[in-house]
């Protein structure tokens, strides 16, 4: 692999790589191909998986199993990711109700509530614990992922709560900026800003 500092815009961009290797059933799939599937150029293909090593050659384009199989390791998809989730709520529902986690490596394992409503409710397979029972549950188990989908105000103290008993990368969707130590990973996900992100360009087309 490229010891070349990977910048954070290319990761996603492997995913989509990703699954437009999945649609193709040739033996080989050139960057024109994938440039078609994915809309970005062909150039631009090729600069990112350069950052990886060297998966084709001129002219002759990559071996797709090859390629696909490369793509999952770099992206950490060639084993099962263990999940737990902090927050029953709707939204977190429905992510525990979402099957097509698995098929991508993820198992959510684990989820956790304070509110009694939610306590002892089962979502696909996972039963929701009390939130007081989680670091005897996950601390030790080797989880390192975590989602959290509680209100803002309660979030920075599930965050604390998790790093404390081993979790080091966060998917946020909670509506606020989490404060976190060197070492561990946040993503936010605010479906809000998403949204009024659409209403600032349909703002400008109708």
């Amino acid at each position: 692999m490229s010891r070349r500092k990977v910048p954070q815009v290319v990761i996603p961009r492997l995913s989509l790589y990703y699954r437009a290797i999945l649609e193709s059933r040739k033996e080989l799939v050139s960057s024109e191909e994938l440039s078609k599937l994915t809309r970005f150029s062909p150039s631009q293909v090729r600069r990112d998986l350069a950052y990886f090593g060297q998966f084709g050659r001129p002219g002759m384009g990559y071996k797709t199993e090859v390629l696909k199989s490369s793509i999952l390791k770099i992206l950490g998809l060639d084993r099962e990711w263990k999940v737990v989730l902090v927050g029953a709520g709707n939204l977190g529902s429905a992510l525990l109700s979402y099957k097509g986690f698995l098929s991508q490596g993820f198992r959510i394992c684990h989820a956790f509530d304070s509110r009694p409503v939610k306590i002892g409710k089962r979502i696909n397979s996972v039963t929701v614990k009390d939130i007081r029972e989680l670091p005897g549950v996950i601390k030790g188990s080797g989880i390192k992922i975590a989602v959290i989908t509680v209100p803002s105000e309660a979030a920075q103290g599930v965050a604390q709560l998790l790093i404390a008993n081993g979790i080091n990368a966060i998917l946020n969707f909670a509506p606020v900026r989490l404060n976190l130590p060197r070492g561990v990973t946040a993503l936010n996900i605010d479906l809000s800003i998403e949204l009024e992100r659409l209403a600032y360009f349909l703002a400008r087309t109708y």
